[in-house]
């Protein structure tokens, strides 16, 4: 682990099928669990608190999840370990995604991770805020379904929209100029705050 590619040109992680059909996902597989998971959440938060509070959590949540996106992709998943055991789990949550970036099954997130550190964050904001703490999970976990969402659309699809277009070239520049760098896919303005934008696809621009 990792072995080279199989023969359907897909990295392989594990020599164990059953751990290897855990670290991938198909985009109607993603849309299934999310699209059950979103409006079960809601219900939970149904009644926990006001429109007007319920409204300010999930628009804090959406933030929050904004700011998780960023500093996850630049400090986790491009975390420069050199220790072999830390690379080895560096390579299975993103290095892979770099050797093979284009692994439609692998352009998602798979549930087997996506689910735990979901539950995590929801069972914090609970903690901290008692049962409204659903509403500011939901904003976050709706945040990481438009993220996963558009890392999918920016390998997978044309993206013709000016603000589609605008999405996929930045994240483009990720893979094809430097990995340091345009490490927000969704909240493009954190690259700008934090200094880490990427302005054109030469190497070191």
């Amino acid at each position: 682990m990792p072995s080279p590619k199989s023969h359907s040109q897909q990295i392989r992680l594990f020599r164990n099928e059953r751990l290897e059909q855990l670290t991938v996902i198909s985009p109607a597989g993603f849309a299934a669990i999310w699209g059950a998971a979103l409006p079960c959440i809601a219900w939970v938060g149904w009644g926990t608190t006001g429109v007007v509070p319920a409204l300010g959590l999930f628009a804090a949540g959406l933030v929050f999840w904004t700011l998780f996106e960023y500093a996850m992709h630049r400090y986790l998943f491009h975390w420069n370990a050199r220790i072999p055991l830390f690379e080895k789990f560096v390579f299975l949550m993103h290095g892979n995604h770099h050797a093979d970036p284009n692994d439609r099954l692998r352009n998602l997130m798979p549930p087997i991770v996506s689910i735990p550190i979901a539950g995590s964050v929801w069972a914090l904001g609970v903690l901290l805020l008692g049962p409204a703490g659903t509403w500011m999970f939901l904003g976050w976990i709706t945040g990481y379904v438009a993220y996963d969402f558009t890392h999918y659309a920016c390998h997978q699809w044309p993206m013709k929209g000016r603000l589609a277009y605008m999405l996929k070239r930045h994240h483009m520049r990720h893979h094809h100029a430097r990995h340091e760098g345009n490490y927000a896919i969704t909240a493009l303005f954190w690259d700008s705050v934090f200094g880490t934008g990427i302005r054109s696809l030469k190497p070191r621009d």
